[in-house]
């Protein structure tokens, strides 16, 4: 668990969480940036697979719940990028997905900043990636109130994309340890 000022990040654990987190999901304002939403079955596969790469690394894309309201509004954390699953890796990715009524209030920066910090402070990388579609300024805003910096040598057309798809070129920021 990694508390700030306003949120708790936390593992995805009942079925009130997996509600909460099948809303964020479902949004399209969301899901315009992700190709596309997640009906409740896919909702749950990925808090599946999330709670799987916790199990496994000790880290992942943890809940993210506000503390004042005892909400989830999203996830942030840290995944574990397979050179097989994207030309980015092997690498440490940070990711964010929050809910469209938080947008703009400082959360993602916040919960981002604070898995940077754990990341450099109990795992042995030097340095951590975030990628988001081209187009995605307020994501790439994020990355750089954080410290990240572009990486273009890095930007990659996302294979599970179609060539044609307009989210399909995706930019690179890092940040060293």
């Amino acid at each position: 668990m990694i508390e700030t000022d306003r949120l708790i990040l936390r593992g995805i654990h009942s079925e009130a969480d997996r509600e909460q987190l099948a809303l964020v999901n479902g949004d399209p304002r969301v899901g315009a940036w992700l190709a596309g939403t997640l009906d409740r079955a896919g909702s749950d596969a990925m808090a599946d697979r999330i709670n799987a790469h916790i199990a496994e690394h000790g880290f992942g894309f943890w809940a993210a719940e506000l503390k004042a309201e005892r909400r989830i509004v999203g996830l942030i954390g840290l995944m574990v990028v397979k050179p097989d699953a994207l030309p980015v890796g092997p690498a440490i990715e940070m990711g964010w997905r929050l809910a469209p009524e938080t947008w703009g209030t400082g959360l993602a920066s916040e919960g981002a900043a604070a898995a940077r910090d754990w990341a450099f402070a109990h795992l042995a990388t030097d340095e951590l990636i975030a990628f988001t579609a081209r187009g995605n300024l307020a994501s790439q805003a994020v990355m750089r109130k954080i410290g990240m910096t572009p990486d273009p040598t890095r930007d990659f057309d996302h294979p599970k994309l179609t060539p044609d798809h307009p989210l399909r070129a995706h930019v690179v920021y890092a940040i060293a340890r």
